[in-house]
């Protein structure tokens, strides 16, 4: 009975042995997760939190290295770091996404939401699920797409409170299209710029405005060249973060949870920073001269870019009717 009992001992620790050698605890892991923007937003904030939680979920063995201020590349180098494999994790944009799945960009359309409690219905809804499927097939896994990054507002030297204010205003846009389509729809002119190149570009007079959340204008410190912010609030921007299918499928199921609950938790406390820091930011502007408007025809703004939502050819047919389904439910 001994024999046995010492066997079977034996076989059991070969058996946890054996299950421990393909989990998390067997090798240890290291990923580059890059962005664009600076160290004092919340966006940094919170990636460093990913990282952290990561770290303490898998008693260090997998070990996120944030990467801030372009220092990987723009996004789209990042993303095609991550799409051919590299282990990287990209900061990812619904706009950017529809490159590769032309739906998902509706999710980041104009006016879309008014509170961003209301993005998680889309988030949470089986439209979903599908079109991150879509997004997978064409090289991403996208770990999150709830982290509220703010509404985007327009800093430049004038106030803008109607459509004839921003009527021919050089407006610097990311390389998106959802972007530019949205400005032209305003009267604006669009002018492409990757972020890292704003600041020199207002100092320049290559483009009159920017736009971007109160943390990203802060964080590039534009108000040391223009003295207005106009709360149009055109976007209620939402990101994400993703990493590439190649190196995704080389990663144990364990790793992969990790980085999946992780990744919806990382947007929550995204959110959260950004609703905290909003009057925070709007001081310190105040302090260095900057005046903000807020007396705006939004309802114009709105009718502008209802538009928009038909400049999409390879948009499913009624994509943005859904949207609005899945929102009032």
């Amino acid at each position: 009975m001994k024999t046995i009992i010492q066997v079977s001992f034996a076989l059991l620790i070969a058996l946890a042995l054996s299950v421990s050698s393909n989990s998390i605890w067997a090798q240890e892991y290291t990923i580059k997760l890059g962005h664009v923007t600076s160290t004092v937003e919340p966006i940094h904030q919170s990636f460093e939190y990913y990282a952290d939680q990561v770290s303490k979920k898998t008693n260090g063995k997998v070990k996120i290295e944030v990467y801030p201020n372009a220092a990987l590349g723009s996004n789209k180098e990042v993303y095609e770091q991550a799409r051919l494999g590299a282990n990287v994790i990209a900061n990812v944009d619904p706009g950017y996404l529809s490159d590769y799945v032309p739906d998902i960009g509706v999710m980041n359309g104009p006016y879309l939401v008014v509170e961003p409690q209301e993005f998680n219905r889309i988030v949470d809804s089986d439209w979903y699920q599908q079109v991150v499927e879509k997004v997978y097939e064409q090289g991403f896994k996208v770990l999150a797409l709830n982290g509220y990054f703010g509404p985007r507002h327009i800093i430049s030297d004038k106030p803008i409170r109607t459509l004839g204010d921003i009527k021919g205003l050089q407006i610097r846009n990311p390389p998106n299209v959802m972007w530019v389509e949205t400005f032209k729809s305003l009267g604006a002119s669009p002018i492409t710029l990757a972020w890292a190149e704003v600041y020199s570009g207002l100092a320049q007079g290559v483009v009159d405005a920017a736009e971007a959340p109160l943390g990203s204008l802060w964080g590039a410190k534009l108000y040391e060249h223009k003295k207005v912010i106009s709360t149009t609030g055109h976007f209620k921007a939402f990101v994400g973060i993703a990493i590439g299918r190649a190196y995704w499928d080389t990663l144990p199921g364990d790793v992969q949870d990790v980085l999946l609950a992780e990744g919806r938790n990382w947007g929550n406390k995204l959110t959260e920073l950004t609703l905290q820091s909003q009057a925070s930011f709007r001081q310190k502007f105040e302090a260095e001269g900057v005046t903000f408007v807020e007396n705006i025809d939004y309802a114009s703004f709105q009718q502008a870019t209802e538009s928009v939502y038909s400049a999409f050819p390879n948009w499913t047919p009624g994509l943005h009717n859904q949207i609005k389904k899945i929102l009032a439910d």
